[in-house]
């Protein structure tokens, strides 16, 4: 226990708080000028032992390069800025979208959540496609292994069975080390209630015209209750 990363960390930190007291004492009594000078000097890592300090000093700075990439990845400016791919392969430049108003949603079609979704999404699209709503589905086979079928299998359950007019992507990973660019600026722009992750199918993000992110809604969020906000957007 002495010797684990939280304990020599809590060292290090009081070995630096000591030698800050210290400073400043010199600063507000000249008088303890001595007791500074042969005071010894204090390295933060002097407490660690060589491999220990190594390893700890790599885990770390390794999770800070990875933060530093991760903020790198996501520091597009608007949904504009994105390229993807639509559900035939082809390359689809999100400037498209510009003046729309934008709500993407991961889909699954083997999900408790998919009738109910995929049915108001319909509706919705149908209502206000002509006023400027675009609705971007992806689908995503992270949740349950609930969307296990290739691209053209994707289009046939949600064009034939649920009459979708609205575009379909490629699949994509919306969490972990393979998330799509697209979801990562999504994420770090709307955190969710329990962290940036997205939690299940049919999370959604609400998109205004300038291809900024405003909302973010939960996977029981009913599309139909989002009406009022997408219609403040349009307006």
């Amino acid at each position: 226990m002495l010797c684990s990363p939280t304990n020599l960390f809590r060292r290090n930190l009081s070995a630096v708080a000591v030698s800050a007291s210290l400073l400043l004492s010199k600063r507000l009594s000249p008088s303890s000028k001595q007791t500074l000078l042969s005071f010894p000097q204090i390295s933060p890592v002097s407490l660690v032992s060589p491999s220990i300090e190594t390893g700890f000093s790599r885990s770390f700075l390794g999770s800070l390069r990875f933060d530093h990439i991760m903020a790198g990845q996501s520091s597009k400016g608007s949904i504009h800025d994105f390229n993807v791919k639509d559900a035939r392969g082809n390359d689809v430049d999100l400037s498209i979208y510009k003046g729309k108003v934008l709500l993407i949603v991961n889909v699954a079609s083997q999900c408790g959540l998919t009738n109910s979704n995929y049915t108001e999404l319909s509706q919705l699209y149908e209502k206000y496609k002509d006023q400027g709503l675009e609705i971007l589905a992806f689908p995503c086979n992270q949740f349950g292994g609930q969307e296990p079928g290739n691209n053209e299998q994707i289009l046939e359950f949600a064009c034939t069975r649920f009459k979708a007019e609205y575009p379909i992507f490629d699949k994509v990973d919306v969490n972990g080390e393979k998330t799509a660019p697209i979801y990562k600026f999504l994420k770090s722009s709307k955190g969710g209630l329990f962290g940036d992750s997205i939690k299940w199918n049919f999370s959604k993000f609400l998109v205004d015209k300038e291809g900024n992110v405003v909302d973010r809604y939960a996977p029981t969020t009913s599309p139909l209750s989002i009406e009022k906000d997408i219609k403040k957007l349009l307006a």
